[in-house]
C-alpha cells in the first residue's frame, strides 16, 4: 500500500470507506457540498491511482467539492482476503459505496461522475445501474468504453467486410489485453523495467499498482456473462475522445447514440492520458 501526499497548496481530506472485501482510500478537496457547490467524483484507470487527477484537482477545487478514490486494485486502498474480487459488478458497488460515504443524496446533490480508462469502464456500468438515477446527475467518459458496447461494436464490424479495417485497427490497439491474460510474464515485465519506464513518463511513482491492477483484466475480459446488466442511459453523457489514443479507436463512439439518449462527443487532439497531460483543458471542459 502506498501513501499519498497532496500537492503543495492543495488541502486534502482523507477517509476510509468499507466495501465488500476492501477498504477504499477516499480523498476530498475543495469546499463541502452545498448550494452552488457541485460535487465531482473522479475515478482513475490503470495503472494509476487517484493522483493522476491531482493537477486538474488543483484547478477544480476552488469551485467544486472534488472526490477521488483509489480503486480496490490501486494506491492506498486495501483488499481483504485472497485473491480478492475485482469483478465489474463489485467495482460498481465500490463506486456507490463512495457516493454514499460522501453524502451524495440525489436531487440537487447528485454527482457528476468522471471516469478515465478503467475508471470510465466502471462509470459506464454504474450509470446503467438502477441506483444511478438518484445519485448521479451526469457522466463524463474519457478513454474507456462500455464493455458491452465494445463487444457489440466488434461483432457488428466482424459481420461487415467493409468494416474489417476498423475492427483490425482496434484489435491491433488492444494487443496488450491478450498479453495481460498470460500468467507470470506480465508481472515480470512490469517489475523488471516497464514500471520504471512508466513512472519516468508519468512523473509519479506507481509502486506495485501495475501488477495489482492486472486483476482488472483477468477478472473482466472475456467474461460477458458476469458483467452487470445493460440498460438505456438517460442522463447527460459526455464522451471525450483523445484522437491520438494508442489504445482506443476514435471510431468506438459509433453506435452509442442508440442507447445513450443525451450524448455529446468531444474530440481532443491528444493521447490517452489527456487529463494528466493537459489538466487545464480537462478542468475547463468539466467546468463547462
Amino acid at each position: 500500500m502506498k501513501s499519498s501526499e497532496p500537492r503543495e497548496g492543495l488541502s486534502e481530506r482523507r477517509r476510509s470507506v468499507a466495501a465488500r472485501g476492501a477498504e477504499l482510500a477516499v480523498f476530498e478537496y475543495g469546499p463541502q457540498p452545498g448550494p452552488g457547490v457541485p460535487t465531482l467524483l473522479l475515478v482513475h484507470g490503470y495503472p494509476d491511482d487517484h493522483r493522476v487527477f491531482l493537477p486538474a484537482i488543483e484547478q477544480l477545487a476552488s469551485s467544486h467539492h472534488v472526490v477521488a478514490y483509489d480503486t480496490r486494485n490501486a494506491g492506498a486502498s486495501d483488499v481483504t482476503g485472497s485473491p480478492g474480487d475485482f469483478s465489474l459488478a463489485t467495482l460498481v458497488d465500490d463506486l456507490f459505496a463512495v457516493l454514499s460515504a460522501v453524502g451524495a443524496a440525489g436531487g440537487a446533490g447528485a454527482v457528476h461522475v468522471v471516469g478515465h480508462d478503467w475508471g470510465s469502464i466502471q462509470g459506464w456500468a454504474a450509470v446503467q445501474d438502477p441506483r444511478a438515477a438518484a445519485l448521479i446527475s451526469r457522466y463524463t467518459s474519457i478513454s474507456g468504453p462500455d464493455l458491452r458496447h465494445l463487444s457489440r461494436w466488434m461483432r457488428a464490424r466482424y459481420r461487415r467486410p467493409r468494416a474489417w479495417p476498423q475492427l483490425a485497427g482496434q484489435l491491433l490497439r488492444s494487443w496488450y489485453v491478450g498479453a495481460f491474460m498470460l500468467p507470470v510474464l506480465p508481472e515480470a515485465v512490469w517489475r523488471l523495467f516497464l514500471t520504471r519506464r512508466y513512472e519516468q513518463l508519468a512523473k509519479r511513482d506507481v509502486g506495485n499498482d501495475p501488477v495489482r491492477g492486472l486483476a482488472l483484466y483477468r477478472a473482466n475480459m472475456f467474461t460477458a456473462r458476469k458483467w452487470p446488466a445493460a440498460a438505456r442511459v438517460v442522463m447527460p453523457v459526455l464522451v471525450v475522445v483523445p484522437v491520438r489514443d494508442p489504445f482506443l479507436s476514435p471510431d468506438l463512439v459509433e453506435g452509442l447514440e442508440t442507447w445513450v439518449d443525451d450524448l455529446t462527443v468531444a474530440r481532443v487532439d491528444n493521447g490517452h492520458w489527456w487529463p494528466a497531460t493537459r489538466p487545464a483543458e480537462f478542468a475547463a471542459l468539466i467546468r463547462n
